[in-house]
């Protein structure tokens, strides 16, 4: 599977060591199949006067051999699993995991979550209309030297 990686510089052999933490899904190398959702990320750098790059890999892996957690959508497991790793209070232990992103909207949604103004559940029934995108976040450096390798990196 072909999977983008969107950034500033090109990233020939990706690393778990420059994630920042906090993030969706914990720290890892994040990545999506969605070529659209690659290029608008990384027309955010653009904005910036930054440049941006959009690295593509190919992912093949047997997830049968690794411990994956996967959310096919914005649901109470996601939003609970979200919730613990934006506050840096994951523990878990997976290699990678799987799921919807947080866009600027859901963000939105979260902040109003997290600072008590939106319960769970009215928390839930808006983020239920949105319509996921897909990342992958791996959380394993043995992971992503075994089964990630380099396409290309081209500068947009």
């Amino acid at each position: 599977m072909k999977l983008y990686h969107s950034s500033t510089v090109s990233v020939a052999s990706p690393d778990i060591i420059h994630s920042r933490d906090y993030l969706d899904f914990g720290k890892g190398f994040y990545l999506t199949s969605i070529y659209d959702q690659a290029v608008k990320y990384a027309q955010r750098f653009i904005r910036r006067n930054r440049e941006a790059w959009i690295n593509s890999y190919e992912f093949e892996c047997d997830l049968a051999q690794w411990k994956v957690l996967r959310f096919d959508s914005y649901d109470k497991a996601w939003l609970q699993f979200v919730a613990k790793c934006r506050a840096g209070k994951d523990d878990s232990d997976f290699d990678i995991v799987i799921g919807g992103i947080a866009n600027d909207k859901v963000i939105q949604t979260l902040d109003r979550y997290f600072d008590g103004e939106l319960s769970e559940d009215e928390t839930l029934g808006l983020l239920k209309y949105e319509k996921p995108n897909i990342q992958y976040c791996i959380r394993n450096q043995g992971m992503l030297d075994q089964c990630l390798k380099i396409i290309e990196s081209r500068k947009l």
